[in-house]
């Protein structure tokens, strides 16, 4: 949720960035009436419960003659307070959806526009020149890396097996983003991947995106489509000591996404999947601190990539295609020879402080004061990576060299049909 004193001082930055996302803003001025009227809710309970309270002092002190009079207006009173406190429940009520129906504020330099309207901030690598090269479905299949018609026949479309070296290369790449994590002072984390509603909500995923999200409805639990989720809540309603700096988590799980929308979109091979394994960084920090940490966890995304040795670039996600969450996200995305076109492999957002306060985190600031934390979260290595590893790495015989730093966990430096 937004900052309501922000909102006061200035409704009209907020009113912009709901337009900069392609949102309402009329969702602005339904706010700052239920803000208004919350507020009038609560004076008008405090001043009757004081009224009240008052009234029984009196009632204490009464003469026997006047404490019959007395006690009729105090039963009256009680009335009036137990009504006033059903208006200030009901108003605050109007005021908590009010409030989340607000995405976070764009940051000023977010590009403007919608998916294809992000700016291009660094290219890193040249493109191999391949002749006739083979996509990653192709090639997984020849290798027997990459199982999707058994996928199919026990979980449905968009479900595969990764099998022998696949699911080495795929152990290999999350073993090492762990890792390269521990050694950058990320505590690792396997998170449970089913949640409660509040969790879920508190993060921003159950709002615009909620068809994403595979919900259990007997038990009231939600799969997660990324570590980000269990990783905010594991420090729900909690005060965090940040005097040392931002804390930090990275998360192993798998993760789940209806995809729900994007029938004929990516339908060949595990681009866009069910059911994926993630490494996901996850850092508490000083709103302060925000933006040099979301650089910092943007070097990490580089640093694994220049490991597994793929050309990318990062660019500037635009403000229309920013989650609800976040002030600004920068994707890593890497080249696809098949595609001609550079394909999403990681991003990382920074929310500042409205999951946070969603969600109850706070830590102290110098004088002891609890504040909002901020916080933000970036992906280190996920099944996807596997798409670009093999296409880039491909050669003309049809095998798959392997980047050296994933050697020692796949076992060979060179992928082969005999293999």
């Amino acid at each position: 949720m937004i900052d309501l004193k922000f909102l006061r001082e200035d409704p009209e930055a907020v009113r912009a960035s709901q337009r900069a996302r392609g949102e309402d803003a009329g969702l602005v001025d339904t706010l700052l009436q239920a803000d208004t009227e919350r507020r009038s809710a609560v004076a008008s309970a405090d001043n009757l419960r004081a009224e009240h309270k008052a009234l029984g002092r009196r009632i204490g002190k009464a003469s026997p003659e006047d404490r019959a009079e007395l006690l009729d207006g105090a039963a009256k009173l009680a009335q009036r307070v137990k009504d006033a406190e059903a208006d200030e429940s009901a108003a605050n009520d109007r005021m908590q959806q009010a409030h989340r129906a607000i995405s976070n504020i764009v940051h000023p330099d977010v590009p403007v526009g919608g998916e294809a309207d992000f700016a291009v901030l660094e290219t890193v690598g040249e493109p191999r020149s391949i002749e006739n090269p083979k996509d990653h479905l192709e090639l997984g299949e020849s290798l027997g890396l990459l199982d999707m018609e058994r996928g199919a026949k026990v979980s449905g479309a968009r479900f595969y097996f990764l099998t022998g070296y696949g699911a080495l290369l795929q152990l290999g790449l999350l073993q090492l983003a762990i890792q390269k994590a521990v050694a950058a002072g990320f505590t690792p984390m396997i998170p449970p991947v089913l949640v409660r509603p509040e969790i879920m909500s508190g993060t921003g995923f159950l709002g615009a995106h909620a068809a994403e999200v595979y919900h259990l409805a007997d038990d009231d639990l939600y799969l997660v489509g990324t570590s980000e989720v269990p990783i905010a809540g594991y420090h729900s309603g909690e005060i965090l000591d940040l005097s040392a700096g931002p804390r930090r988590y990275a998360g192993w799980s798998s993760c789940f996404r209806r995809e729900a929308g994007s029938y004929g979109k990516d339908t060949r091979g595990i681009i866009r999947v069910h059911q994926f394994d993630k490494v996901e960084m996850f850092s508490y920090c000083r709103p302060d601190e925000a933006t040099a940490e979301h650089n910092r966890l943007l070097g990490w995304e580089k640093d694994m990539l220049s490991a597994i040795e793929v050309p990318y670039r990062i660019i500037d996600v635009a403000s229309g295609d920013l989650g609800s969450s976040a002030v600004r996200k920068f994707d890593c995305e890497a080249w696809i020879p098949t595609q001609q076109t550079y394909r999403e492999l990681t991003s990382t957002s920074n929310c500042t402080t409205f999951q946070a306060r969603r969600l109850g985190i706070r830590y102290r600031d110098e004088n002891g004061k609890p504040q909002m934390a901020a916080t933000l979260n970036g992906t280190l290595a996920t099944t996807r990576w596997i798409v670009a590893l093999l296409e880039n790495h491909q050669q003309a015989d049809g095998s798959v060299r392997v980047p050296a730093a994933l050697v020692p966990f796949v076992g060979t430096e060179l992928l082969t049909p005999n293999n």
